[in-house]
């Protein structure tokens, strides 16, 4: 025998969002919120019964037995109908009783699997505390690549706040993990809007593919309508991460041009694959002083790093420019 309770949770069930929304306006937020417990228990339990469900939409409304409306989504539930209804105070106390109920889903699963893109969308806006222990929740690797892509304020924001830690209990976590979840939930796919550097870099490597003259003709008519963009293409062809698609003999050559030193500061936070890459393309006395640097220098600055590499690069784009580049694959 159903309690009233589980019948008006089965109703809930068997109505659209709004239809439900509009019926829980003339309940008190008590009411409500066993409801919303029932309703969780029965989703928890995934035990809802079709034709149960039917006939208490019949014994309450005689209109459903035509037509039921939408499946029930608990996920559509709360966000559409408890924070339209209650408070948000009320509606976030009831959202922590739902996660208890339906076994305290770890909602960090679903961030860790989300791409990049819709990382960095659903965190936009987001408080610094937020962004910073979405972060730590996530890999290394990819909480660098979310970060590298968030705007500047918040990076730098976000940063200082993984640095400085705040005691955050796990409830607090939970919740904000609650809202990150949704918000990626509402972003259906969408993804980030591509920065010019990235665009210009397809162009690029799409140039780099063809013939020396059609590539240089199309490079001149791009400098004559605009000299930078022009300059840029040129130098985006050959970047840091493409000495890994170039072939043996031509690293060498070019490294034959870099001093240790800054061989040294390029090699400053590279992965394994790329260190070991340089390293087998020089030779045994160019690797113990390229040893010896690193055993002596301080800890760089980012642009240091990054002109340093440009260093390495730079004899790359002139063998690119003069047709001798030797490339394995990109």
């Amino acid at each position: 025998m159903l309690t009233g309770k589980q019948k008006a949770a089965m109703l809930l069930m068997s109505l659209d969002a709004a239809t439900a929304t509009e019926l829980l306006r003339g309940l008190d937020a008590e009411e409500i919120q066993d409801i919303t417990l029932e309703l969780a228990r029965i989703d928890a339990s995934e035990q809802s019964d079709a034709k149960e469900q039917a006939k208490v939409a019949h014994e309450f409304c005689s209109s459903l037995q035509q037509k039921q409306g939408s499946k029930f989504n608990m996920k559509t539930f709360l966000n559409e109908m408890l924070v339209t209804v209650l408070d948000k105070d009320m509606a976030e106390q009831i959202q922590t009783q739902v996660k208890k109920v339906s076994g305290g889903k770890d909602l960090f699963v679903d961030i860790r699997l989300a791409r990049t893109d819709e990382l960095v969308l659903a965190l936009e806006g987001e408080h610094p505390q937020t962004i910073a222990v979405m972060l730590s929740e996530l890999a290394p690797k990819k909480s660098q690549e979310v970060l590298s892509l968030l705007g500047e304020e918040s990076r730098l924001k976000a940063v200082c706040r993984m640095t400085n830690p705040e005691l955050v209990s796990s409830g607090v976590k939970q919740r904000m993990a609650f809202t990150v979840d949704e918000r990626l939930k509402s972003l259906k796919g969408e993804t980030l809007t591509e920065r010019p550097e990235q665009t210009l870099r397809k162009l690029a490597v799409v140039l780099s593919g063809l013939s020396r003259d059609m590539r240089d003709q199309l490079l001149d008519e791009i400098s004559k309508y605009d000299e930078e963009t022009g300059s840029s293409v040129r130098a985006l062809m050959i970047t840091w991460e493409d000495i890994l698609t170039i072939a043996d003999r031509s690293v060498q050559e070019a490294l034959r041009h870099v001093e240790p030193g800054r061989l040294a500061a390029a090699l400053h936070g590279a992965d394994e694959e790329m260190a070991q890459k340089i390293r087998s393309n020089i030779s045994e006395r160019a690797i113990a002083m390229l040893d010896e640097e690193i055993s002596l220098m301080q800890e760089p600055l980012e642009q240091e790093v990054l002109d340093a590499r440009e260093e390495v690069v730079n004899p790359l784009r002139e063998a690119n420019e003069q047709g001798t580049l030797r490339m394995v694959g990109r």
